[in-house]
């Protein structure tokens, strides 16, 4: 099966992840390429599709077979030749004007997943309406029709062209960040890549900026050290004991894909993404002038909703999966857009969240602002209030997902809270607005067979607290 969730096509090694269904993927989408032939996109038949891949077990040889496959349907396949962020591969899309790029990556997921990121003209994440379109002309395909070429004839024929497009990445993310600034500063960073793909392309930004950079768990580990590569308090805690230990003044660290980002200040202290995200929107706002609405995911902080109200400005709320972060900043031109998982993106960069230009923006931001991360989120707080969130996430079975989601969407049935609620939402999980504020929503993730619970209320015993009825209510 092939199944398209908000973060692509993502699948077990060896049960979905496998070559005939890479290769199904692949043909369904030359398919849908070579029908636009009599309609208004003509040009896209010359234009290649951009293929990357990430640093997962089997990701080079994944790309190679769907770039085989497009081959041999006479789809020129422009190909980056070494293990590369998703964001480059996205920046890529959009320089080349191509009408279709795909990541080979599973993001943040365990190690035995793997899966394709699909993006469209502008390096956009694919919409619902394209992958459903995907996966129509997938049911509709007879295996025995799909042909692939040998990859080195595929390079001789020039129908596969192996590129290198990392300086330019790099270049564009170093023209818009305040380099000067960084270089008085001289700050001493450790990166971590989460044996991931971002240590060339974040480490030479901020080398070029003269900042001292150091990198741990930089190797190429498909099991990623034993540890889930996604940038969270339990996963760096390695990263955390260094900074202090050797007197940091940050601690960077990026997904297995490079697309979401984690801090660690220079006291050890884990920065939550929505903590991120407050800080670089009140900085581009109020230290670089630049003004603009801000959009989140559902389960996002509305810490941003306050600060958002205070600049004059709008806040959107969107479902998660940043197709609909990105697809509403466009059409609002929002200065800034991101989610509680460490995804963000600024306007007037790529149409995607990025985790190298993000790292890149912070630096500029610390170096600037001159005041450690905790006294700039203390006045955040001053001003906007503070807010503290609780998770919660728990594996779920396919029968126990049904039951729940006939509880919560069908029967629509709720907990009781000793809380007054203003509104319940149904736009992306179950979310329920409390009147003094605080929220908490339950979803099921669309990457990983997984059941999350977010709440942020004013502090941190209040939101464990809400979490506690939701999950009671739900016997977890």
């Amino acid at each position: 099966m092939i199944q398209f969730g908000t973060g692509g096509f993502r699948a077990i090694i060896g049960e979905d992840f496998t070559r005939s269904n890479l290769e199904l993927l692949s043909f369904a989408l030359a398919k849908m390429i070579r029908r636009s032939k009599d309609g208004e996109r003509e040009k896209e038949q010359s234009d290649p599709v951009v293929i990357g891949y990430d640093r997962r077990f089997l990701s080079d040889l994944a790309a190679k077979w769907i770039a085989c496959v497009l081959a041999a349907e006479e789809i020129p396949v422009h190909l980056i030749h070494y293990d590369a962020p998703t964001p480059l591969i996205m920046y890529q899309v959009l320089q080349e004007h191509s009408p279709y790029g795909m990541a080979v990556t599973a993001s943040h997921n365990p190690a035995e997943y793997n899966g394709v990121k699909i993006f469209t003209s502008g390096g956009r994440d694919a919409t619902e309406e394209v992958t459903d379109e995907i996966e129509a002309e997938i049911a509709r395909i007879d295996p025995a029709q799909i042909r692939s070429i040998k990859y080195e004839d595929a390079v001789k024929q020039g129908l596969i062209v192996e590129i290198d497009p990392q300086n330019n990445y790099i270049d564009s993310i170093l023209s818009v960040i305040d380099t000067e600034a960084i270089k008085r500063k001289k700050l001493k960073i450790l990166l971590d890549p989460m044996f991931g793909v971002s240590k060339t392309t974040l480490q030479t930004i901020l080398l070029t900026c003269r900042c001292n950079v150091e990198v741990i768990h930089d190797r190429h580990d498909t099991l990623f050290g034993g540890r889930l590569p996604a940038p969270n308090s339990t996963t760096l805690t390695h990263l955390a004991q260094l900074v202090v230990q050797n007197g940091y003044d940050l601690g960077i660290a990026t997904d297995g894909d490079a697309d979401r980002i984690g801090l660690i200040d220079a006291g050890g202290d884990f920065i939550h993404p929505n903590d991120i995200l407050v800080l670089l929107y009140y900085y581009l706002h109020e230290y670089k002038g630049w003004n603009g609405a801000v959009v989140r995911n559902i389960a996002t902080t509305h810490c941003l909703d306050k600060m958002a109200e205070s600049f004059g400005e709008a806040c959107y709320e969107v479902p998660v999966g940043f197709k609909h972060i990105s697809s509403k900043m466009e059409e609002t031109d929002a200065l800034i857009g991101g989610e509680s998982s460490g995804g963000l993106t600024v306007r007037g960069h790529i149409h995607g969240k990025d985790g190298v230009y993000a790292g890149a923006l912070l630096v500029e931001m610390i170096s600037v602002i001159g005041k450690s991360l905790h006294e700039t989120l203390e006045e955040i707080h001053r001003k906007f209030g503070s807010y503290v969130m609780d998770e919660f996430d728990c594996q779920m079975s396919n029968e126990r997902k049904e039951k729940l989601k006939h509880l919560l969407f069908e029967q629509k049935k709720i907990p009781g809270f000793p809380l007054e609620i203003e509104k319940i939402s149904y736009l992306d999980g179950c979310k329920v607005y409390f009147k003094n504020g605080g929220w908490v929503i339950c979803r099921f993730s669309g990457t990983e067979p997984v059941l999350r619970i977010f709440s942020e209320m004013e502090s941190a015993e209040e939101s464990a607290r809400v979490t506690h009825i939701f999950r009671d209510f739900l016997g977890l």
